[in-house]
């Protein structure tokens, strides 16, 4: 059974692309761009292992969604696992899928799994974040990133409206900071 690294998922999320979205961000990134948002998902041996179908079974049960965006980490870096669970919801559902990768399109389109990406997502948003051109809207991290709509589902003025950021706290009080321009919380102490 195929297994993927996970970090963490959210449900219902408006600021992780348009409508209404699940978001599941992959554990485990070698790029490791100077200031990235995310650096508790760099690490290979954190997160939880899960089977592609569970996830994708998890995934699909999730109602009210228009649906589901995969985040990092580096979803490329599981490529067999990504491309599964791609397979399993373009299969089974008709939710939109949005993809994020650190890699710049040229790269991937070099990977085993480049040449199936337009037939599996809707929305590939690649390359590596640069601080020094970041743009932090419409999804858009930095000036350098590309949006690539494969289908007519999207088109780039759909992300334009898309929240910057997110504050979502869970029934147990757990707190996720989402979005292509989170918010910061200070002075919280344990």
């Amino acid at each position: 059974m195929q297994t993927l690294r996970l970090h963490g998922l959210v449900e219902h999320s408006r600021a992780n692309g348009p409508g209404q979205r699940a978001v599941l961000w992959t554990q485990s990134c070698t790029l490791k761009c100077p200031g990235c948002f995310n650096p508790e998902t760099h690490d290979p041996h954190a997160g939880e292992v899960i089977q592609v179908t569970d996830l994708a079974g998890r995934l699909l049960a999730i109602t009210d969604i228009e649906g589901v965006t995969i985040s990092g980490g580096e979803p490329l870096q599981q490529p067999q696992a990504i491309q599964a669970l791609l397979e399993q919801l373009r299969a089974r559902s008709t939710l939109s899928i949005v993809l994020f990768s650190g890699f710049a399109w040229s790269e991937i389109q070099r990977m085993p799994i480049g040449r199936h990406l337009p037939d599996l997502v809707d929305v590939l948003i690649a390359g590596r974040y640069q601080a020094d051109q970041r743009v932090a809207s419409g999804l858009i991290g930095s000036a350098n990133k590309d949006l690539r709509c494969f289908t007519t589902r999207y088109t780039p003025a759909d992300f334009a409206p898309v929240p910057p950021a997110e504050v979502r706290i869970a029934r147990d009080g757990t707190i996720t900071l989402t979005g292509i321009n989170p918010v910061v919380l200070g002075g919280l102490h344990d």
